[in-house]
């Protein structure tokens, strides 16, 4: 049994009824694990990837619904195009590889049923693709295709709860039911009322607020006449505030300088997963151990789970956007290298725009409930970038509580809330303009382990270490060259390249298997405290 087959994938929508469809499935004849990708040493597929038909033969247990009850099929993510039939029906069909949909098939089921699912993937740049790539070296990875995340049914009553939205202030919780229902019962710590309205409101004296050092998450219980789930909402609040000239990022009144780490979320035997989903904790526990308090999500979508780790032990999230649309060497890396970054990027192709649009919208609307997400970037290094400004606009009118980087390193527009740069090989002192400043990528240094390094591809970052010594070394004089001076000239935040060594490139603090920290742990958890402590300072 696979760690998947038990883990409720929604944390932030738990029922009692849940089935997993996790575990042994049959993709071209032969036997596969979901929901590891079939490219992946976790998944035990051994066949072609020309095309992909997966089957699964299953028995919901007896009493698992009921006549009222309607039931619902969900898949986490498929890469790209899926169409799924069950017992010879097609019920459902999704374009785009990151992000969850479901079908309803209650009037399908029987005793036993059969589900299909043909999926697609040429690995389609009109789609949002990320860091996948048909030929992998450098900072280009194993493609993943088909089934990647959970596959799981649940049933409950037709009036029951379809969704739910929490937004939140330093002392407000606001909620956006979902439901045929017109009758609420909401409880939270000995808070208990029922409410007639699908958007609720409700005021919260003497709020406990969720923070990096103190991250509380409160229990939430809502309820109809029958159907009940649970959740968790945590307060807080981020802000801009101009100090000493500078535009400084403040949570809860208090100047915390966003000090992270560039997370790809590639695993060594799982590619897109890890073995376990409580692997991401791990991850987290990890960074957490050496002063850091963000992490970047790479141009890939995860997984509930590592949002919900993050929400539980403080990590600040600051999303990517999956680019799509061509990547070109010349314009996307070496113009910008040699300093040429004032490229416009108006709109090219409307219709892979207007996917890319509105698989972001998506994405906010999939993942807005988590406190641990303060921000997003649009576009990375131009990859795919058309109308930043415009875009910006309709995003933040999504989500107007957070912030948005809309260029990070380069092909800088006009609407941002961040000024972005990458900054690697050498040490810059950048100062801040209008907007808050973010060095949003830097550092990448090499340290090579070689019972630990990835088969796959060249040696692959930016400036090599020989020893714990010599990479600690060289992180503490980029915050000495660097990042300290920027922040006296208004930096509030930093991603270091990276959390872990992914495939050929091995620039990460971990080794890919995360069983050795490449760093010395004490000297890096000072030397981020110091960061901490510089900002502050800067921010009286």
């Amino acid at each position: 049994m696979n760690a998947y087959q038990t883990y409720y994938p929604r944390p932030l929508l738990q029922r009692k009824s849940f089935f997993s469809l996790c575990g042994e499935w049959t993709l071209n004849d032969q036997k596969i694990e979901v929901p590891f990708p079939p490219e992946s040493e976790l998944s035990g597929y051994e066949g072609q990837l020309n095309e992909l038909v997966y089957t699964k033969t299953f028995s919901l247990p007896k009493g698992f619904y009921s006549e009222n009850d309607k039931v619902i099929l969900h898949f986490g993510a498929v890469d790209q195009i899926a169409d799924v039939y069950l017992n010879e029906k097609h019920i459902v069909h999704h374009e785009g590889g990151y992000l969850p949909f479901s079908a309803d098939i209650t009037s399908l089921i029987k005793t036993e049923n059969t589900l299909k699912v043909e999926v697609k993937d040429d690995l389609d740049f009109f789609y949002p693709y990320g860091k996948q790539c048909a030929k992998p070296s450098g900072m280009w990875y194993t493609p993943v295709s088909g089934i990647w995340q959970s596959v799981w049914i649940e049933a409950y009553d037709t009036k029951g709860i379809d969704d739910l939205r929490i937004t939140t202030t330093a002392d407000e919780l606001h909620l956006h039911i979902d439901s045929a229902s017109d009758s609420f019962k909401v409880e939270f710590e000995g808070f208990s009322k029922t409410f007639h309205d699908k958007d609720i409101t409700i005021r919260i004296d003497d709020p406990r607020l969720w923070s990096t050092e103190d991250p509380y998450l409160y229990s939430l219980k809502i309820s109809t006449d029958k159907d009940e789930i649970t959740s968790y909402f945590a307060l807080r609040k981020i802000e801009e505030r101009k100090v000493n000239g500078y535009q400084r990022f403040y949570l809860n009144d208090k100047p915390v300088f966003i000090n992270g780490l560039l997370d790809q979320g590639y695993f060594e035997t799982g590619i897109f997963l890890p073995e376990r989903p409580e692997d991401y904790e791990t991850d987290i526990l990890n960074i957490r151990q050496l002063g850091f308090n963000c992490l970047r999500k790479h141009i890939k979508v995860e997984p509930e789970a590592f949002y919900y780790y993050c929400d539980k032990h403080g990590i600040l999230v600051i999303q990517d956007m999956v680019n799509s649309g061509p990547y070109r060497f010349f314009r996307d890396t070496i113009l910008p290298t040699i300093g040429i970054t004032k490229i416009r990027c108006p709109i090219k192709d409307q219709k892979r725009y207007d996917f890319f649009l509105n698989h972001s919208i998506e994405t906010i609307n999939h993942l807005k409930s988590h406190p641990s997400i303060i921000g997003y970037t649009i576009y990375n290094e131009g990859w795919g970038q058309q109308a930043a400004s415009e875009t910006y606009d309709t995003l933040k009118q999504a989500d107007p509580g957070r912030f948005f980087d809309s260029t990070s390193g380069w092909f800088f527009d006009d609407h941002s809330d961040f000024d972005s740069y990458h900054i690697y090989f050498r040490n810059k002192v950048l100062e801040a303009k209008e907007k808050m400043l973010f060095l949003s990528e830097c550092g990448g240094f090499i340290r090579q382990i070689d019972d630990h390094r990835p088969e796959k591809g060249t040696t692959w970052g930016y400036g090599k270490t020989d020893s714990e010594e010599s990479l600690t070394d060289k992180i503490i004089e980029m915050h000495e060259k660097m990042v300290i001076p920027s922040i006296r000239n208004g930096l509030v935040a930093c991603i270091m390249t990276q959390i872990s060594d992914v495939e050929g490139e091995i620039n990460g603090v971990y080794t890919y298997d995360r069983s050795i920290c490449k760093v010395n742990q004490k000297k890096i958890l000072e030397a981020n405290q110091k960061l901490q402590k510089i900002y502050s300072d800067q921010c009286q």
